[in-house]
């Protein structure tokens, strides 16, 4: 048994071609969209192996190389943010036929749902939710905040983190001109159109905002590991980085849309 890095450490294991995880209210309706994604032919997400004894849930191993900030090596190529990008876009797809089966308003999501409903957003498509093999971009994981919401709103973070538009050390990569850069390859491989680019920041500094709420209200309720964030200040790095977005938005919006 391998214990797996991530959001939950040492609560995530890895048994041969299985992943064990700590399961959530949200999880039967993750599970009905992870066998929708394999019943529909998408094969870079997780397949869906039920519940052990303990309540965890069981789902396949993706094979291949997981990253984490700072972005270095082959998650930080061009071809893993375009393929990335291109990903995305499959994923919304698909998930937009699994909206027109399911009355997805009244299933139970850990992210609210925000209309109007047009996919069902990942919720936190970022560098260290992929899986690459070399510099391709073949997978999703962490679906827990997956819910339902416009494009546009799993876009902007993607591109938040994707770019990245981040001001901490340890999280920054380049400057400016080559996050916007990064920003509008993205865009141009998931296909986003010209009036989306231009409300791309404004969305961008919207959905930061809802991650601060979401882990102050959180921590509030009680919730250790997001009361351990906010002692740490994790949420101060996305207030600057919503000062920088501001900042910077004509520069950026003018560059998304060249």
């Amino acid at each position: 048994m391998e214990v797996l890095n991530g959001g939950r450490e040492g609560s995530i294991f890895r048994i041969q071609d299985k992943v064990v995880r700590p399961a959530g209210p949200w999880t039967e309706t993750i599970h009905s969209l992870l066998r929708y994604l394999e019943h529909a032919g998408f094969n870079a997400a997780p397949k869906v192996h039920g519940m052990d004894e303990q309540g965890n849930e069981i789902l396949s191993y993706l094979e291949g190389e997981v990253f984490n900030y700072p972005l270095t090596g082959n998650i930080a190529s061009k071809q893993a943010l375009v393929s990335a990008a291109r990903l995305l876009r499959e994923y919304h797809d698909v998930t937009s036929e699994f909206i027109a089966q399911q009355n997805v308003g009244t299933m139970r999501w850990m992210l609210p749902v925000r209309e109007p409903i047009e996919v069902i957003c990942h919720g936190d498509f970022a560098p260290y939710n992929v899986v690459l093999n070399g510099e391709q971009t073949i997978g999703i994981i962490d679906f827990d905040t997956a819910h339902p919401a416009p494009r546009s709103w799993d876009l902007a973070y993607a591109l938040y983190c994707w770019a990245p538009f981040k001001t901490h050390e340890y999280d920054a990569m380049g400057n400016l001109h080559s996050q916007i850069e990064r920003a509008k390859q993205f865009c141009d491989a998931y296909g986003v159109s010209a009036e989306q680019r231009e409300t791309l920041v404004d969305a961008m500094i919207a959905r930061i905002q809802a991650l601060v709420d979401f882990m102050l209200a959180q921590a509030k309720a009680g919730n250790e590991a997001f009361i351990a964030n906010i002692q740490d200040g994790h949420h101060l790095a996305y207030l600057a980085d919503m000062d920088y977005l501001r900042a910077n938005k004509r520069g950026i919006s003018q560059g998304l849309g060249a």
